[in-house]
């Protein structure tokens, strides 16, 4: 029902925005980043994982893309603007907002995507050393699905020599860290066409689009069709339920798309499965992987348990705030 700033009487000024941004300016350059050069996008403010609710601040290279997520934070976006523009190790150029998503048919108006601050086309940005095309004006969410860097980093461990299959692969993230790593093929499957020629983009820049295949076509319908069986695959979806009373239809929708991905896998393949369901916790998700394995008739071992990562902190007082969960499993 409210998302609190302050307890403090007066209303946030100049210097309140400053201080907070500062603070998850600080958090980030203790994690490495704005000094590091093999990285240079990165969350710079989390929401109440920084003690600015309804406030998404991502960082690619010298462009800051700004999301509002309530009324009143939008009604502050000059102010945040002002601020972020005194932080000298930041090289702002240009600051993108991009709250209309979020807040159509809200108290605060006509949105539209804008520039508070200077302009600038798509950039290439670098991620561990790879390198990504964003375009935050028309890509999905901020541009860039930034929560993933640390559970990309670890898919190359697994990557050298094998096939993968990509599900819902939105500009090729998993598909050119696979690549990096030495995959012999990756197939990179999602329904938007452009984000597919994002995906070709980054492949040709890693010279090596011989291996990367793109289908565009709805995952469930080239689950079923495809005669393809991988080593390794990722089904990453978007959020199936954004509010509780849509939690059982979400529920029921991950457990048919992971038994499908499951049949799919050769034996002893490497699954791959997230869901960024606020709503869906992490024992309900968990769970659901169970519900699909049974439905698939496969064992499974787990490997590893998967989050955000630290750029996209959470409070401890706001567990809601820890939205990405993510497994890795062998599947006999």
């Amino acid at each position: 029902t409210a998302r609190m700033l302050s307890y403090g009487p007066t209303p946030p000024g100049p210097d309140f925005w400053q201080e907070r941004i500062a603070y998850a300016w600080a958090l980030r350059q203790q994690l490495g980043f704005g000094s590091n050069i093999n990285t240079n996008a990165f969350r710079l403010v989390h929401g109440e994982g920084d003690a600015l609710p309804g406030l998404i601040i991502d960082m690619y290279d010298q462009v800051a893309v700004v999301q509002c997520h309530s009324s009143g934070m939008f009604r502050s976006r000059k102010e945040i603007c002002d601020a972020l523009l005194q932080f000298p190790g930041l090289n702002i150029r240009a600051i993108y907002n991009k709250s209309r998503v979020h807040l159509q048919g809200s108290s605060a108006g006509t949105v539209h995507g804008e520039y508070l601050y200077g302009s600038s086309g798509p950039v290439w940005v670098r991620e561990n050393g790879m390198e990504f095309l964003v375009d935050w004006e028309r890509g999905q969410k901020t541009g860039f699905f930034l929560d993933q860097r640390e559970n990309r980093q670890l898919l190359r461990m697994y990557a050298s020599g094998k096939s993968m299959v990509n599900l819902y692969a939105y500009s090729g993230g998993f598909s050119i860290y696979a690549l990096s790593a030495g995959a012999r093929e990756v197939i990179s499957v999602d329904s938007s066409a452009i984000a597919l020629q994002w995906a070709e983009s980054n492949a040709a820049r890693l010279n090596a689009s011989d291996r990367h295949n793109i289908v565009c076509k709805d995952v469930l319908q080239f689950l079923k069709e495809t005669q393809v069986s991988p080593d390794l695959m990722v089904v990453d979806p978007p959020a199936f339920a954004k509010s509780p009373h849509k939690r059982h239809q979400a529920v029921q929708a991950y457990k048919r798309l992971n038994a499908q991905a499951m049949k799919t896998l050769r034996k002893g393949g490497i699954l791959f499965t997230f869901s960024c369901s606020e709503v869906v916790g992490p024992q309900l998700f968990h769970d659901t992987i169970v519900a699909a394995a049974l439905e698939a008739g496969r064992k499974a071992r787990v490997l590893h348990h998967l989050r955000q990562g630290p750029d996209h902190p959470v409070n401890l007082f706001h567990p809601e705030g820890n939205y990405l969960k993510g497994m890795v499993l062998v599947v006999e």
